[in-house]
This record gives structure tokens, C-alpha cells and sequence, in this order.
């Protein structure tokens, strides 16, 4: 399953809507060094809100949502989300 990426060009938290994407403007500052945090990204299905590394935003590492009423696996590929497969 694929879900529409949306970018955010102005960081205003309460515009997060699920799915939204903000490229952070200190992008590769933070973190570890090897992989720093590049974004913030909302849930695409609860929306709730987490830091992206550089590798996820590239799309080769996947992401796990943080919240405890969700669990959803996906990860960025060619500017949209798309979910792990359920094996």
C-alpha cells in the first residue's frame, strides 16, 4: 500500500496532518553523526509526530511509529510512503 507524501514548507506543528513531512532547517546537526536527523515526520496513520534520520528520509532505512495506540511500519520511497508487507 502506497499513501501520498506531503511536504511542509514553514515548521507549524499544528499543520501536521498524517503524512506530512518538515526537512528541518539545521538538517544534519543532530544526532549521530553517521546518521543524523534530517525531519520531522507525522504518522501516515495516526499522525503522531517523530524525527527522521538522514537514511530514512533516503529511504533505505525503515520507520516504526513511536505511539502507543500505533504500530505502523513504512518507509519513503520515490516521494511517497509505502508500508512494509506483511509476510
Amino acid at each position: 500500500m502506497i499513501a501520498e507524501l506531503q511536504m511542509l514548507e514553514e515548521w507549524i506543528p499544528e499543520q501536521m496532518e498524517p503524512g506530512m513531512l518538515f526537512v528541518l532547517e539545521n538538517a544534519g546537526t543532530m544526532g549521530e553523526a553517521a546518521n543524523p536527523y534530517w525531519a520531522v515526520l507525522s504518522c501516515p496513520i495516526c499522525g503522531a509526530l517523530g524525527l527522521i534520520t538522514r537514511r530514512q528520509y533516503a529511504g533505505s532505512e525503515s520507520m516504526i511509529c513511536g505511539s502507543q495506540q500505533c504500530s505502523a511500519e513504512y518507509y519513503l520511497h520515490e516521494g511517497a510512503i509505502e508500508y512494509r508487507r506483511v509476510q
